[in-house]
């Protein structure tokens, strides 16, 4: 069976412009709008798990590959989605979590990290050796250095994937995405006044360095395995500011592809863009659109709207306070933050509410934020929400309730906050939209 990713790089050849956006999460909420809107629109849906995320040691949702798959097949499953439409992917798999450590460990633990994904059975490896480790000399790793680990890491996961052909023998080949030409996972730290856009010849450099390397190592098919490489194409966001595509400034990079027609473009840090500018990087050949924190803004956006409801309709005693809750778990851990926001005290407290960033998503997952959560759809179902109240606060979701495409139980109107978002996307791959 040929990989959905491989049928896109076809489709690009004939001249077919068309994409695919990549959902970065483990938040259920947006993992659910994600597999149901795939089921509407009988496309397949790209979903992706970061290497802090899940990890052969848990990562920060607790998860290991084999969780994370077995939880996202398992929501696919009951939500009636076939399992040949869902993609898994890794992204940034490599020493991202292990940069104290010399390079043999720090190589060691990323070849582990690489073989217990595509042993699981994810089928997109974004394989991310560009960050140094705590031996490398002073300045930028040579591109020839990258790619010397990143080729170590592609055999890690070609053996897991043979082992995994064994147990079951329809198992899909997997693609993968090198390159990092991006701030680390989540967005920008700092404020930022411009973006360099990656050169046609770093480009060049990394697609040649890769074919070198794979041959290095005894192993000179796996470029074919390449479909893409993680460019810079001038998008980006921060606390509250957003770079927009320009089309123009990356013109040259995104002609050079012409002398490349096996690989396409991935683009991260695409939340936020415009769904014309979303558009235009696919028909650029930016056409794997990572997408992480927007999604979960779109989410805690919709919560907030829902949670200004209660306070007008469900008796003091009786709140959720979802708002409050989440903000008390930040201020009491905050360790997901602390480094990406600055600034004043209210500054701080503005950011961790509404920020670009949305470093709130990696609380959503807490125990007693999720109960909160629960306890907001419950109140909102007994004190039904009035369409003039809908209006005032949820005005998208008001036009689709008006027009009988959306029902006013809470959950969906949550939901509806991630497709807001979504749509933007489908937009921009020309999938048809729900």
């Amino acid at each position: 069976m040929k990989h959905p990713l491989q049928e896109m790089m076809d489709l690009r050849r004939q001249g077919v412009k068309t994409g695919i956006p990549s959902y970065c999460t483990a938040n259920e909420l947006v993992l659910e709008e994600a597999l149901l809107r795939a089921r509407k629109l009988g496309t397949p849906v790209l979903i992706e798990a970061t290497a802090n995320q899940v990890n052969q040691y848990g990562g920060y949702t607790g998860m290991t590959p084999a969780d994370y798959y077995k939880k996202v097949l398992d929501m696919a499953s009951d939500i009636g989605l076939p399992e040949s439409q869902v993609i898994l992917g890794g992204d940034h798999l490599g020493p991202l979590t292990w940069q104290d450590l010399p390079e043999e460990e720090a190589m060691e633990k990323s070849e582990e990290l690489v073989y217990q994904y595509a042993r699981a059975g994810f089928t997109k490896i974004h394989l991310d050796t560009s960050m140094k480790v705590a031996d490398d000399p002073e300045g930028l790793l040579s591109t020839e250095t990258i790619a010397r680990r990143g080729a170590k890491l592609y055999k890690a996961c070609m053996k897991a994937y043979e082992e995994l052909k064994v147990e079951k023998p329809d198992a899909m080949r997997p693609v993968f995405i090198v390159g990092s030409e991006v701030p680390i996972p989540g967005g920008a730290q700092e404020e930022e006044d411009t973006l360099a856009v990656t050169s046609p010849e770093a480009f060049a450099d990394t697609v040649n360095a890769y074919k070198k390397a794979f041959a290095d190592v005894g192993v000179p098919e796996g470029i074919k395995d390449v479909i893409a490489v993680v460019v810079q194409p001038g998008v980006e966001f921060g606390d509250d500011q957003i770079f927009l595509y320009d089309h123009d400034a990356a013109a040259d990079l995104c002609n050079k592809l012409e002398e490349y027609p096996d690989f396409v473009f991935e683009g991260h840090s695409t939340d936020y863009q415009t769904k014309e500018c979303l558009r235009g990087m696919v028909e650029d050949g930016i056409c794997i659109l990572k997408v992480g924190p927007a999604v979960t803004y779109g989410l805690r956006e919709a919560l907030f709207a829902l949670s200004m409801m209660e306070k007008e309709l469900v008796p003091a005693n009786e709140r959720a306070c979802v708002i409050e809750t989440l903000e008390d778990s930040m201020v009491l851990n905050p360790g997901n933050w602390q480094k990406h926001y600055h600034g004043s005290y209210k500054q701080l407290e503005l950011a961790r509410k509404y920020s670009f960033s949305d470093r709130a998503r990696y609380y959503m997952g807490d125990e007693n934020i999720t109960e909160a959560i629960n306890k907001l759809f419950d109140n909102l179902r007994k004190y039904k929400i009035p369409m003039n109240m809908l209006h005032q606060y949820m005005p998208v979701q008001y036009e689709e309730v008006i027009r009988g495409e959306l029902t006013l139980d809470p959950k969906d109107l949550a939901l509806e906050g991630v497709a807001y978002f979504m749509k933007d996307y489908e937009y921009a791959a020309q999938q048809k939209t729900v």
